[in-house]
């Protein structure tokens, strides 16, 4: 057998530290422990019942061949319809492109237009995909951190900071996936105003949560904030969230046309099209009835109250209110330097989330993997039995803590 030897492109990046602890849990499951899984951000809700008909009936049509590759016309009409019915944006279909998932999005925009030595800002903590689709496609990502302390959110300082001359993009993600923070209008456009004293800077907006919202929160996107980057932004979405469909692949997004047509390009040789069916069920699930998100979105959001108040009960822990999405990134700085009931010692947030999963069987994030410590990530998007179950268990885990 010949020796297989990694490129030096997939030398710069890791594996996904959420699927890889999503993997995990399984395997401990299928030896019969009994592992509660917070890891992956996936809706535990079924898809609603005329979005599946559409897949259906697309199926019965024959529409089961390859499609154009970046999205067939319907959908992007309705994704136009989408854009200027919910965000106030204006876009014409030649300005949209559809790919399998939100990765593919993000990825074909940095394969489309970085070069070696272009930096992005990546605002630390971060989805954990950012710098590693940043490094594949040959840039640098550059870490701007958003801490507790300023709400998770980037600062126009902070940004001001981080500009130099070889900045090519900034990510803004909104709500944030791992802290569910929200970025309003005003804290948009104080980062606009930095943002157009520097015209080499493109924004990447990552709006893949923007129907889970709370507390009475109204959504923004910068392009609409800040007309005057919008030749400079690519807004991108999904159906993933929304509308429980994480496994039907169907991401989006809508910017200048020079960038999406180059990114066709990168489509046209990599993946091809998104599934045909999929984007016939994602028309109807911008087209159709939005009248199960709001309930949805109510009922994450007593998820999130029930977690929040849970773990600050929780020995150690401090857990910060989300505004959006459903995760809660909560600190673990009173668990540093404390004795695991093992005996080890945990140094770090990584350690604690090995020791909370070997003694309770609860599979959380470290916050390394997002890059902001001593956190962790928890994913509520699922029942309130299992989510009081496990936050019974992380009580209990802290309380044990020498």
């Amino acid at each position: 057998m010949a020796d297989f030897s990694e490129s030096d492109t997939l030398k710069r990046v890791k594996p996904s530290p959420t699927i890889a602890v999503t993997a995990k849990a399984r395997e401990m499951a299928r030896q019969g422990k009994k592992v509660i899984s917070l890891g992956a951000g996936e809706p535990d809700f079924d898809t609603p019942e005329n979005i599946c008909d559409a897949a259906i009936k697309a199926i019965k049509r024959g529409e089961t061949r390859y499609t154009d590759v970046d999205g067939i016309p319907e959908l992007k009409a309705a994704i136009v319809a989408k854009f200027k019915r919910e965000n106030g944006l204006d876009y014409k279909t030649t300005q949209v492109s559809v790919s399998p998932g939100g990765k593919p999005v993000i990825y074909n925009a940095f394969m489309a237009s970085l070069n070696a030595g272009d930096e992005v800002i990546v605002p630390a903590p971060y989805w954990v995909s950012y710098p590693d689709m940043v490094l594949l496609a040959g840039g640098t990502p550059v870490f701007a951190v958003a801490g507790m302390e300023t709400g998770f959110k980037l600062t126009p300082e902070t940004l001001e900071a981080a500009i130099t001359p070889k900045t090519k993009w900034l990510i803004l993600n909104s709500p944030s996936n791992p802290t569910g923070a929200v970025y309003t209008a005003a804290d948009l456009k104080a980062l606009g105003e930095v943002l157009k004293r520097h015209p080499q800077v493109w924004i990447l907006t990552d709006d893949m949560y923007e129907h889970l919202l709370f507390d009475g929160m109204e959504y923004a996107t910068i392009a609409q904030v800040v007309p005057e980057l919008y030749d400079r932004t690519l807004t991108m979405n999904g159906v993933s969230k929304a509308y429980s469909m994480t496994g039907w692949r169907i991401g989006y997004c809508a910017g200048p046309e020079p960038l999406i047509k180059a990114m066709s390009k990168i489509i046209s040789q990599s993946t091809s099209n998104a599934c045909s069916i999929a984007q016939w069920a994602a028309v109807e699930a911008l087209n159709g009835t939005q009248d199960f998100i709001a309930p949805r979105a109510d009922i994450f959001q007593k998820r999130r109250d029930l977690v929040v108040a849970m773990l600050n009960n929780a020995r150690g822990i401090t857990c910060p209110t989300p505004e959006g999405a459903f995760y809660v990134y909560p600190s673990i700085a009173g668990c540093i330097g404390k004795t695991a009931p093992s005996g080890k010692i945990i140094t770090n947030d990584e350690e604690f989330a090995g020791e909370l999963l070997q003694t309770e069987e609860v599979a959380v994030v470290h916050g390394a993997a997002f890059g902001l410590s001593p956190f962790f990530r928890i994913s509520y998007a699922t029942s309130e039995s299992v989510l009081t179950e496990a936050c019974s268990r992380i009580q209990r885990f802290c309380a044990s803590l020498k």
